[in-house]
């Protein structure tokens, strides 16, 4: 099968590419880049106006199969995906059963190639069952397909199983995802502690849970020499903490996600239960900082977090509602509007959804080079559509951006040299 993308905007920050070009993709590879390539046998999709990219990365996703498919399904959520222009998504491991042993990770594989729409990448857990209590059998956990691990919903409670977790790890050249929390300061709270917690009169989560906790995984890769990757980053100490990390050259990663850079905790006001998320919404001052982070590089990727919940865990009380929002669908005009306000450029932004997960996570992807996979974002920066549940292709349809007007989509998504979606057929 061949594909002809004619006369887009190619951005490819892995070889320092911006430029107006055809890119022709033949067997599934990256066959050539130049100026008015042949097109005889190939089916050619316009792209003038619309932006070409390697394919995007979502490196932390929640499918919620096996388990819980009453929320998300590996299908459903694969092409919430691709309708956002991801043509990969990493799976957090906190099913049910969790993703601790080879036979989950192998299912999880099994759905997505049943799928058939873009790559899943297991993430498998670090300790047995999530009780942060053993480490499970990475080499077994690899070998079955797993890329990472984490025990992400939940932190490792316990300084030195993770340190034992770094050092089994690094045998493995497996990477590490942290959930850093301090349940002993966050178990029990809601929402950000101060102005949210002070005006719902519910108990807060202070951002020193989540510094305490990158601290002690900084410490910990420096300690093994091992790298850490740290999700969610939500706060202004965490985001200081991984700056003076980095600058000491330790080997520490992190990303955000949309919510962080777009919502403060104001969103939770009036008990929007949508905006419940962990960790949580935070002040004006730990967005900005979030922001000022991207634009430095002391944030790598930008994650969507995406954790879907149906009516019954959403449409209650906010002390019963779970945490979680969709995001994959609104993540690219979430990012598009940091260029739009001059905070980075299309080229960073590509960085962050794309080249920077494939190197974090040591998987394939992340460029246009010729003889690469084609997988291929293409998106139009100008698009305008509506956030609303029938516009939203995930299962669930929890998300604070309902109702708003977002500018950018994706257009075509190309994975492995299939065109997978194309906006507005079916």
């Amino acid at each position: 099968m061949k594909i002809l993308l004619k006369g887009g905007l190619v951005i490819d920050p892995s070889q320092g590419l911006e430029a107006t070009l055809d890119l022709l993709i033949e067997e599934g590879r990256i066959k050539a880049l130049g100026k008015d390539l042949p097109g005889e046998g190939a089916e050619i999709l316009p792209c003038k106006g619309l932006i070409v990219a390697p394919g995007f990365i979502d490196m932390h996703v929640h499918f919620r199969e096996p388990g819980e498919e009453w929320k998300e399904t590996i299908a459903t959520g694969s092409l919430a995906a691709v309708a956002g222009g991801f043509t990969a998504v990493a799976c957090m491991p906190n099913t049910r059963p969790p993703n601790d042993n080879a036979e989950v990770t192998r299912y999880i594989l099994k759905k997505a190639k049943e799928a058939n729409l873009c790559h899943v990448y297991p993430v498998a857990c670090i300790t047995k069952g999530q009780k942060g209590e053993s480490l499970t059998e990475f080499g077994d956990l690899k070998e079955a397909g797993a890329v990472a691990v984490s025990d992400d919903g939940r932190p490792v409670p316990e300084a030195a199983l993770m340190r034992l977790a770094l050092e089994y790890a690094k045998n493995f050249d497996l990477p590490v995802i942290s959930h850093a929390e301090d349940l002993s300061l966050a178990r029990g709270g809601h929402v950000n502690e101060g102005l949210a917690s002070a005006k719902l009169g519910l108990r807060g989560i202070p951002v020193e849970g989540e510094a305490i906790a990158i601290f002690r995984e900084i410490m910990l890769a420096e300690l093994t020499h091992t790298p850490v990757h740290i999700a969610h980053v939500s706060s202004k100490l965490g985001v200081e903490l991984i700056r003076w990390a980095k600058e000491k050259g330790l080997p520490v990663t992190a990303e955000t996600a949309p919510h962080y850079f777009t919502l403060t905790e104001e969103a939770t006001l009036g008990y929007h239960t949508n905006a419940k998320v962990n960790p949580p919404l935070r002040s004006e001052a730990d967005r900005q900082a979030v922001e000022e982070a991207i634009a430095e590089g002391v944030i790598d990727v930008i994650a969507t977090d995406h954790a879907p919940h149906s009516p019954l865990e959403k449409f209650c009380e906010f002390e019963r509602a779970a945490f979680g929002l969709v995001g994959l669908e609104t993540a690219l005009p979430l990012g598009l509007n940091l260029v739009r306000r001059g905070v980075i450029s299309l080229s960073r932004l590509v960085e962050l959804f794309s080249c920077a997960p494939a190197r974090i996570l040591k998987v394939p992807g992340g460029t246009l080079k010729e003889g690469a996979r084609a997988d291929v974002t293409v998106f139009d920066p100008e698009a305008t559509w509506l956030v609303s549940e029938e516009t939203l292709h995930s299962k669930s349809k929890n998300s604070p951006f309902l109702g708003w007007e977002m500018r950018g989509q994706a257009i075509y998504t190309i994975v492995a040299g299939r065109l997978v979606y194309q906006r507005g057929k079916a």
